[in-house]
């Protein structure tokens, strides 16, 4: 079975069909999901999916293109979702100099506090980093991200930014974005990689595989994913799955 280790079923694109669509995965062989905040309003909705459906898990934090308006009084709402038995992680947190270039300070701080909190709650943390990758070495050194463990969602970086995530016990996501025409340098980020420290992701309903790139994704695309990286490393899908899967539980501790 499939664990989809990073989507956003209660986003708006999911409101038509999301029961049916959710329903549907155990046979599709989808068997855990990890459903990410990103921002104040995706608390609840988050809390909600992950007592709706027993396969659901949830992830605590707030995107950084979402920090502007944060206050310490959101944080310990956070905090507080952190402590549900079915959070497994602290994000999405990170760094995101592409959408946002004004505010790098703003964004380091809420950063690094999130990240002080993954350590205090005991949670691996979800990093989104995008044009930031040596503000986000550094502070995930700093942050001391080697002992409290954790993932780089959406991995876009060279392999020389991979092996600094690696050295540190890191975890890199792999998601649809790999079977992309124009995705070189990744594939050669996935060939270099140990399998044993890859996840599978959606980033659902972004960012879906070939064939279907553009359209609204879902773990039900996952396999399309599984099977570039099996060609990639020589192997099959099925052992990609497997020993993705096992990645998963050890680092989420479920």
């Amino acid at each position: 079975m499939i664990f989809d280790t990073h989507a956003h079923y209660d986003d708006e694109k999911f409101d038509p069909d999301r029961d049916e669509l959710l329903l549907s995965l155990k046979d599709a062989g989808i068997g855990r999901i990890i459903n990410v905040m990103s921002d104040m309003d995706s608390l609840e909705s988050t809390r909600d999916l992950t007592e709706r459906y027993p396969f659901v898990y949830g992830a605590a934090g707030i995107h950084p293109s979402d920090i502007r308006e944060l206050t310490m009084e959101d944080m310990e709402r956070v905090r507080q979702f952190c402590r549900h038995e079915k959070c497994v992680a602290v994000g999405e947190i990170g760094l995101d100099y592409y959408w946002d270039k004004d505010n790098p300070e703003q964004q380091r701080f809420w950063f690094e506090f999130q990240a002080d909190m993954a350590r205090e709650e005991k949670l691996p943390v979800i990093v989104h980093s995008r044009d930031a990758a040596e503000d986000t070495v550094s502070i995930a050194k700093e942050a001391g991200l080697a002992d409290t463990g954790g993932v780089m969602h959406c991995f876009s970086y060279s392999k020389e930014i991979a092996k600094a995530l690696l050295d540190m016990g890191l975890y890199l996501g792999i998601g649809g974005v790999i079977t992309f025409k124009n995705a070189r340098k990744l594939a050669e980020t996935v060939e270099y990689s140990p399998l044993d420290r890859l996840l599978l992701e959606t980033d659902c309903p972004y960012l879906a595989p070939e064939p279907y790139r553009g359209k609204r994704n879902s773990s039900l695309y996952l396999p399309f994913v599984a099977d570039r990286i099996a060609e990639i490393k020589g192997i099959t899908s099925e052992e990609v799955i497997r020993i993705t899967r096992e990645n998963a539980m050890r680092l989420f501790g479920i």
